[in-house]
């Protein structure tokens, strides 16, 4: 088939404060028509660079194009290279001939336009229609994409929809003009795996409608196995290896290439440590990579001694919701509830894994469980001690010895302050330790424990990647010495690679410190891996659960099936 894109030799860099930065070298792939190509990397390996060089949507000013083509086939068979071509020539490319899914919805729609609007601006740029025409359109492709109540939703804020329909709402955005080209920039990530397997089979779907090409973005081979026909794998802003996705899933030639597929959490096999892609770029050093089984006697008699004990956490009849309807002197009439007559029980040293997708309550039962959120009814006792009944004071004394890891690490630090303050001041405040001299040296502790160095106490959260905020979050909970930990959500938007450090982190801290979790996720195979027992939440009740190989092999409910069905595999 002939190329619709063809990229050749291309390198790029920027102009920083530090100097020159090389982003990009001499990367080379093509895509042909109706093709989907999947183009893989962690964070900062160049995928993103790559396509909003193709979308032009590099800023001139700091970007330095040392060499390479980006060639372009537009209607008519008349191929331009787009890196040549002026700012209002791109504009008659862009949006017409190249659509582009970003990575997070939110940010990339305007918050104050409905949403019928801002996909009609496009269509409407573009001369594609009248006013008429183009709300005829996008009602259509609202249709298409499968969004509840189009005529509603096109009258809808952003901020009105769930995750999924406001990235079904940028879909339709970049199919509005029919585009030869679709470019789709990690347009799953940190959705339910329920949600992405749907995003995923409708951009195949429309691929396969509008006879488009698809340039697929993403960290997580699984999905890349899901809809690409070939996959190039980027690190350090070069392709290390490219082909057909069978090909490269089933026999990757390149030490990262391995690394990538083995790091993802196996659902097939009870591993005790993730294998990480370090292990096998270093394997010359160290020898073949020795993946670590637990047989299925060991933890039998592990989880024999586990349940033998008093529960450390005790959960009664508890019910957490929201008023939807208030009367006029402002007394609830009606509620929400969230959380609905949910009980179970955790045992110390254990692993609970809570699952579902969003919406179905447990970020509210997590907060609820540390009283972070007040609920209606029931009881959480904690070593024998209500935590519903505690006053303010005493429930402050408490609070080190109960802990959580939120699902952004971002946004639970504070930006203007360094990272090694922010985990100083709860024990500051808590008196853990006789003197601030005394705190940093743990606090330096720590951030080595958890694979930082002492030195990093100084930056502040927007100098580390993701995976290293994680990190300091994780320090920052380990910092007031507790007993039991909530992760909520705290590795769905990391990549693969990273993912699995801060897991195998995770379990080697839960062994030095004695440590109890409860850990949520949407992503059975993370659940799996982690857990000792899991709990399958929806609609605010818990549906199913029990022992994690037993409930993830032979599941009884409809709903738990339907979990397991959308982990998306390497294999």
């Amino acid at each position: 088939m002939s190329s619709l894109l063809d990229i050749r030799n291309l390198s790029i860099s920027f102009q920083t404060d530090e100097g020159i930065v090389a982003a990009t070298e001499q990367v080379s792939f093509s895509i042909a028509h109706g093709e989907t190509l999947g183009l893989v990397g962690e964070s900062g390996s160049g995928k993103s660079v790559t396509a909003l060089a193709v979308m032009g949507l590099l800023p001139r000013k700091v970007t330095k194009i040392g060499q390479g083509e980006i060639l372009f086939t537009l209607p008519g068979n008349k191929t331009v290279d787009l890196l040549k071509l002026s700012e209002g020539e791109l504009q008659k490319i862009r949006g017409r001939h190249i659509g582009m899914i970003f990575q997070e919805p939110m940010t990339s729609l305007n918050p104050v336009k409905r949403c019928g609007e801002q996909v009609m601006e496009g269509i409407l740029w573009h001369r594609l229609g009248s006013e008429k025409q183009a709300r005829a359109k996008v009602l259509e492709l609202f249709r298409e994409v499968r969004l509840p109540e189009p005529e509603k939703t096109f009258r809808k804020y952003p901020h009105e929809l769930s995750g999924g329909q406001r990235q079904r709402v940028m879909i339709a955005m970049a199919i509005s003009c029919d585009p030869l080209l679709l470019i789709a920039d990690e347009p799953t990530t940190a959705l339910d795996v329920t949600v992405q397997k749907g995003i995923l089979e409708l951009i195949d779907e429309l691929r396969q409608r509008h006879n488009m090409s698809v340039l697929f973005i993403s960290h997580d081979l699984g999905v890349v196995n899901k809809v690409a026909h070939k996959a190039a794998i980027m690190r350090k802003g070069k392709i290390v290896e490219s082909g057909e996705v069978s090909q490269v899933l089933a026999n990757p030639s390149h030490p990262y290439s391995k690394g990538l597929v083995a790091c993802r959490p196996r659902t097939d096999v009870r591993l005790l440590k993730l294998p990480v892609v370090a292990d096998f770029e270093n394997k010359e050093d160290k020898g073949p990579v020795l993946l670590q089984e637990e047989s299925k006697e060991h933890r039998e008699a592990r989880h024999k001694k586990l349940y033998s004990t008093d529960p450390i956490l005790d959960i009664r009849g508890l019910r957490a919701g929201f008023t939807t309807r208030k009367s006029i002197l402002g007394k609830p009439l009606e509620w929400f509830y969230a959380v609905n007559d949910v009980s179970f029980k955790v045992y110390r040293g254990e692993t609970l894994g809570l699952v579902g997708e969003s919406g179905c309550g447990k970020t509210t039962l997590g907060r609820s469980i540390l009283r972070l959120f007040d609920f209606q009814q029931g009881e959480v006792m904690f070593k024998g001690i209500d935590l519903a009944k505690l006053p303010a004071d005493q429930l402050r004394k408490l609070r080190p010895r109960i802990q959580i890891i939120f699902q952004d690490p971002y946004s639970s630090l504070t930006p203007g302050i360094q990272v090694g303050r922010a985990i100083l001041e709860p024990m500051r405040i808590h008196r853990i330790g006789n003197d601030d001299k005394e705190r940093q040296k743990k606090v330096m502790d720590l951030l080595e424990r958890v694979g930082l160095e002492a030195r990093h106490f100084y930056r502040y959260p927007h100098e580390f990647s993701g995976g290293q905020r994680q990190r300091i979050c994780i320090a920052r909970a380990l910092a007031l010495n507790p007993e039991f930990i909530i992760c909520d959500e705290s590795v769905s938007a990391l990549d693969v690679s990273v993912q699995a450090q801060v897991l195998n982190l995770l379990n080697d801290l839960k062994r030095e410190f004695d440590l109890t979790y409860v850990f949520i996720s949407h992503d059975l195979s993370v659940v799996k891996f982690m857990a000792d027992r899991i709990m399958v939440m929806q609609n605010g009740i818990i549906v199913e659960s029990g022992e994690a190989d037993d409930l993830y092999g032979k599941p009884k409910e409809e709903y738990t099936r339907k979990l397991i069905e959308s982990v998306l595999s390497p294999e």
